[in-house]
């Protein structure tokens, strides 16, 4: 059995050092429980960029243009050794980590920013690396467009790994991609919640025979602090669940295994046989005897995209 824990905790909402900080504790938190595993939400750090759904595209946009130089303070660049806390802490407590964060690609532009999710093997090596392919509606108003180079399944020392970012899990093909890469355990970092997110969850444990992760940040006004700009206009009502969380866990082939958590914080914690999804796509296996490669293909292109090449 392997123990997986989903951080459902808020970061330090746009300071990336002290959400940095609050996820190592939350780190050993996890490896104290056992946890083998842990999940962070999409975007974690240095915390999901609310505002895009709160302020109006034109009226807003120099609001918007104030609140997005603040997450590009906070955002983090890999070509500048950015994840190495959290590898540091995945090598000293041998655990696996799935993390949503804000990439700075200061290897090229400097500036755009992608919404990117990291896997970091138990030995603190970096595993995968994918930025979301298509960013949401407004998101695309503060990220910018991944590339086909990070959908990978990897091995792991808890299994294969593989992840989608929130409405990318809506892409058949890009589920496909996955499933066809022989997926263990299949991680949706999001900021959705809900039945129909909970039921999209269920859709693909028994589509893809995988264990699915689902998670997003539970977050309350309370959390965020007062000093950041437009505090006032975004974040009125005091009292309001910004995010419920609604971490989950469903078993290969479909029903819940623990959660959904609600409007509450900690760690939702699970112990899963991971062998359960192979022996679970004996009944379909999507991109198996299920597949008729005669009638349907699928092509991906892996290749890094870069704006500019230097001969």
């Amino acid at each position: 059995m392997t123990k997986i824990a989903i951080i459902q905790e808020p970061p330090v909402y746009l300071d990336l050092g002290k959400t940095m900080s609050r996820a190592v504790e939350l780190i050993a938190k996890a490896a104290g429980e056992g946890a083998q595993m842990v999940v962070f939400p999409e975007a974690w750090f240095p915390g999901y960029p609310t505002f895009v759904w709160r302020l109006p595209p034109g009226a807003g946009m120099g609001k918007t243009d104030e609140l997005f130089a603040h997450l590009q303070a906070n955002s983090i660049d890999l070509s500048r050794g950015g994840m190495s806390p959290l590898q540091e802490a995945a090598k000293e407590h041998e655990v696996v980590i799935v993390a949503g964060y804000q990439e700075l690609d200061g290897a090229v532009s400097g500036s755009t920013l992608f919404n990117s999710c990291i896997i970091i093997d138990a030995d603190g090596t970096i595993a995968n690396n994918h930025r979301k392919l298509m960013p949401t509606n407004p998101e695309r108003m503060v990220w910018g467009f991944g590339d086909g180079s990070g959908l990978n399944v990897v091995e792991t020392a808890v299994g294969r790994i593989g992840t989608l970012l929130c409405w990318e899990n809506y892409m058949p093909l890009a589920r496909f991609a996955l499933y066809s890469q022989n997926i263990d355990i299949y991680v949706a970092p999001t900021w959705d919640s809900g039945d129909t997110w909970l039921a999209t969850m269920q859709h693909i444990a028994r589509e893809g025979g995988c264990w699915v992760i689902g998670c997003a940040t539970a977050l309350e006004v309370s959390d965020i602090p007062t000093d950041i700009p437009y505090y006032e206009e975004l974040f009125p009502n005091k009292d309001e669940w910004v995010n419920p969380g609604d971490a989950v866990v469903y078993k290969p082939f479909g029903g819940i295994h623990a959660g959904p958590m609600h409007e509450e914080k900690g760690l939702l914690l699970a112990e899963i046989d991971v062998s359960a999804a192979r022996s679970s796509r004996r009944k379909f296996d999507a991109s198996g005897h299920y597949a008729r490669p005669d009638v349907f293909s699928l092509r991906v292109d892996r290749a890094k995209q870069p704006p500019v090449v230097f001969d």
